[in-house]
């Protein structure tokens, strides 16, 4: 398993797809166990909070997440609630290195789907994690964070520096 980014004009184009649903009778407990095990593993080396099916190579919606010392295995997400008006915050992501921006997303959410089990789930999110749940959302979708950015930087800029 490889971190697939944008600079391969091949892993754009997955990166870049809407996923299929994840289909649980296509894999064994201890196939979906590993395979969370790989994509946690692979998130940990890139130094990340989160890591979409797409970027590990997978046309799967899954996603693995990690933020204050907790771990989550996400199959088959949906944001199905939102609360109060979009808020501006920094992002970045793997597959898109050394780039940096603004965009705007929710404080608080609501997301539904499946753990490694198959099992449906609800979890409410704020803060960080519910950044984290609509970026990785989001690239099960297709849709990179760069595509809405209100503005983007390099990693090696200083982004007060920089106008719009």
């Amino acid at each position: 398993m490889k971190l697939y980014t944008i600079k391969n004009k091949k892993e754009e184009k997955l990166l870049r797809t809407a996923l299929k649903p994840f289909d649980f009778s296509a894999y064994s407990k201890k196939e979906i166990k590993e395979l969370v095990r790989e994509m946690r593993h692979l998130m940990k080396i890139s130094n990340g909070v989160g890591l979409a099916g797409n970027q590990a190579g997978l046309n799967a919606q899954v996603f693995v997440a990690q933020s204050e010392g907790k771990f989550y295995a996400i199959f088959n997400p949906v944001i199905t609630k939102t609360y109060g008006k979009p808020v501006e915050m920094e992002e970045g992501c793997l597959s898109v290195p050394n780039t940096y921006g603004a965009t705007k997303r929710y404080k608080k959410i609501l997301l539904t789907g499946a753990d490694q089990n198959g099992k449906p789930i609800k979890i409410k999110a704020w803060d960080l994690l519910a950044h984290i749940f609509q970026h990785e959302t989001d690239h099960l979708n297709g849709i990179l964070y760069i595509d809405h950015a209100l503005r983007l930087y390099n990693s090696l800029e200083d982004p007060k520096q920089l106008n719009s």
